[in-house]
């Protein structure tokens, strides 16, 4: 067909206006440009380089014999999932729900996206602490809100105030968004500013939607209390999202779930039934052998990323014009890198984050994720969830490479 002939607008407004996942385009370079031989180290991907626990993929293959997985399940998830996701919730936060309000979904994301299809008209306003998860806000536009940015910096920690929330809310705010540990920057709110945002939340009748899928991430003897148990109260009006990857090294196996009230479950439910129907069975077998197993995988897991965290922000911050506060839970650094924005290294200029993370990838082959895909310019991403070996050669190249910035 010719350009003349073909209609002007081939793909829709609403999926056009969609951006590539910034952190999976970084991963997907990474791994490109190492299949070519090339001696990439990438920081960009947010999973866990451990295997899955052994006795969870013995559930898997002994699912994968039975055929009653070989069939249709329910939309929202297999009964024994659902009871188990109940169980581990009340075990882990001490959060009491029923199987009814829970939906099994495809991964976290989709627990992301069903929720807030199920919640926002046009129009409808979500406040988003920032930086945030880079497909939060396109999640909310997808289905019809408006992500309204409210930014904490590395001089707060990352960690919005009550105050912070209150300016930006309006006539039309219908939701807040808040993660903790914290996905790009892994900062984790206290207890106590936890309780402070949820009372605020309840006051002004605003619905929460928690992500907690690096709840079992904490280092330093931080807490990350559920916001429904720290204020009971709110439990009418709050999803709270979890779900297998972080926790068990289950990135691949896609099983996330999403907690709520009944009637948001249930839509959210009918929703499911039309675009993915049931999450593979096997997975779901998997998953619940992954919740009803030990969190000793986990507790294995914390202790090397504790170690890599360590390292790390140590190396990070031994760069000038770099600062990187210490996280507290996920496995991620976000430092600050505005100090060397401007400056020239190997006749180069970066004025921004991105123009940095492509300078250091072409430079000394390393993958790092820039600032712009959490919020504005002036930061990096840094996954700590990889060898230990390959992260003090990855960040000695960065450290060897903006040592040279003039």
């Amino acid at each position: 067909m010719s350009q003349s002939t073909q209609h002007p607008s081939r793909i829709s407004a609403r999926i056009g206006s969609i951006a590539e996942s910034a952190t999976l385009a970084v991963d997907a370079r990474a791994k490109a440009l190492k299949a070519e031989g090339r001696p990439v180290i990438g920081f960009g991907a947010g999973e866990p380089d451990f295997p899955t626990p052994d006795y969870v993929v013995a559930a898997a293959v002994a699912a994968c014999q039975d055929p009653v997985n070989h069939r249709y399940s329910p939309a929202g998830g297999l009964p024994a999932l659902k009871q188990a996701v109940v169980d581990k919730t009340l075990r882990d936060s001490g959060y009491a729900v029923e199987p009814a309000n829970v939906l099994i979904t495809n991964g976290g994301k989709q627990a992301v996206y069903n929720t807030f299809a199920a919640l926002l008209d046009p129009g409808d306003e979500v406040v988003l602490p920032t930086p945030y998860w880079t497909t939060y806000p396109e999640a909310i536009r997808l289905a019809g809100g408006v992500p309204v940015e409210v930014f904490a910096g590395a001089d707060q920690g990352y960690l919005v105030t009550v105050d912070q929330l209150e300016a930006a809310r309006t006539a039309r705010t219908k939701v807040l968004l808040f993660c903790s540990p914290s996905n790009p920057t892994g900062a984790v709110y206290p207890p106590e500013q936890v309780e402070a945002i949820g009372r605020w939340a309840l006051e002004h009748g605003i619905w929460v939607v928690t992500d907690e899928i690096y709840e079992h991430l904490l280092y330093d003897g931080a807490q990350a209390p559920s916001m429904p148990v720290v204020v009971p109260e709110l439990a009418d009006t709050c999803v709270v999202l979890n779900g297998v990857a972080k926790t068990y090294a289950m990135t691949g196996w896609r099983v996330g779930w999403m907690i709520g009230p009944k009637d948001v479950v249930k839509a959210a439910t009918n929703l499911q039934s039309h675009a993915t129907s049931n999450v593979a069975n096997v997975s779901q077998r998997a998953a619940v052998a992954a919740l009803q197993g030990s969190l000793e995988a986990v507790d294995e897991m914390r202790v090397a990323f504790d170690r890599r965290r360590r390292t790390m922000v140590s190396m990070l911050n031994e760069i000038d014009g770099l600062h990187c506060p210490t996280p507290q839970g996920a496995f991620y650094a976000y430092p600050s890198v505005e100090g060397l924005l401007g400056r020239t290294i190997r006749g180069r200029t970066p004025q921004t984050s991105a123009e940095l993370a492509a300078l250091i990838l072409d430079e000394v082959e390393v993958a790092v994720v820039p600032g712009e895909a959490f919020g504005p310019s002036g930061y990096l991403r840094l996954s700590y969830a990889l060898g230990d070996n390959d992260l003090a050669e990855g960040v000695g190249r960065i450290q060897q490479l903006l040592g040279e910035a003039r």
